[in-house]
């Protein structure tokens, strides 16, 4: 079937923009990704790419094409997966999730593959922006993620719980509210490179308060850490189940109610049509239930 390898390294080609990038990505050399397209375009009669030096971009053709080469190999996969009993799931998945959802459905994904022997399940972790690039390309089947206000139309959000964003500050912290715990004690900011951190950045803005910025670091727990610390605030999702609010050493304060909406979403984005869906919805449902069960207290 060497036109459906051609068909993956064609995807792999147009996601990279580059046949040395692709090779690395589908285990091939540079020479032997170039054979294939040129192969590829003269059974299509068709050229895909506009080649310029290192560069292999699509030309209109290749963009018209890969929809429907992504629909193709969709199929092809739906075509080949195992044939299994009523209940039983079977074949392969790869499933993002970013850093606070990875121990629940790392237990789940362990649970699933004690029931079912034949499901093989590859988790991979990554930042939200990340995650979402590779479910759109079909790098993953489906990722677990904070939500992103614009919506693509060739993929699916389910929705599973939200995090309020609360300021956190060690109890020695001076201060009798979150704007005035902020004013007055060095800042700890999160990734602004990172959706959540852009949310943060936006709420920091309304709520105009002048910060002693100190540092700013792409890890939640650390962030935590450092405030435990005291070393300085932090403005940060509660994140699910992590009962900071019963901690001795941290203070967690809710932030004025004139701000409007004040919680990042979590849930699972994938593709609307991959070969994959019953594994990935048996997946997301199981998570699901994990995580009502770790619902978290009501920060004070």
């Amino acid at each position: 079937m060497s036109t459906i390898r051609f068909l993956r390294t064609f995807l792999a080609v147009a996601h990279h923009g580059s046949f040395s990038e692709a090779a690395e990505q589908v285990a091939l050399t540079q020479a032997a990704v170039s054979f294939q397209m040129r192969s590829l375009e003269a059974e299509l009669g068709r050229e895909l790419f506009d080649r310029s030096g290192r560069l292999a971009i699509l030309n209109a053709a290749g963009r018209e094409l890969l929809p429907e080469i992504k629909h193709l190999l969709d199929l092809y996969d739906r075509m080949r997966r195992p044939r299994t009993a009523p209940g039983e799931l079977a074949g392969s998945v790869a499933v993002g999730s970013i850093v606070s959802c990875m121990g629940t459905l790392s237990k789940v994904v362990s649970g699933m593959k004690k029931q079912h022997p034949k499901l093989d399940v590859r988790i991979l972790s990554g930042k939200a922006s990340e995650l979402a690039g590779k479910v759109e390309d079909g790098e993953l089947d489906a990722a677990f993620l904070v939500e992103a206000g614009r919506k693509m139309a060739s993929t699916r959000w389910t929705a599973l719980y939200e995090e309020p964003l609360v300021v956190i500050a060690p109890h020695s912290a001076p201060g009798a509210d979150a704007r005035e715990v902020l004013a007055q004690n060095p800042f700890l900011r999160f990734d602004r490179t990172q959706r959540t951190g852009l949310q943060i950045d936006r709420l920091l803005r309304r709520l105009a308060v002048p910060l002693d910025e100190f540092l700013e670091l792409n890890a939640i727990e650390t962030l935590v850490e450092l405030v435990r610390q005291e070393v300085g605030v932090t403005l940060l999702p509660l994140i699910h189940g992590s009962n900071w609010q019963h901690s001795a050493e941290l203070r967690i304060l809710t932030l004025p109610q004139d701000l409007g909406p004040m919680s990042r979403a979590i849930g699972m984005l994938e593709r609307r049509e991959h070969a994959r869906q019953g594994i990935t919805a048996a997946i997301c449902e199981a998570c699901a239930m994990a995580f009502r069960a770790r619902e978290p207290q009501t920060a004070a």
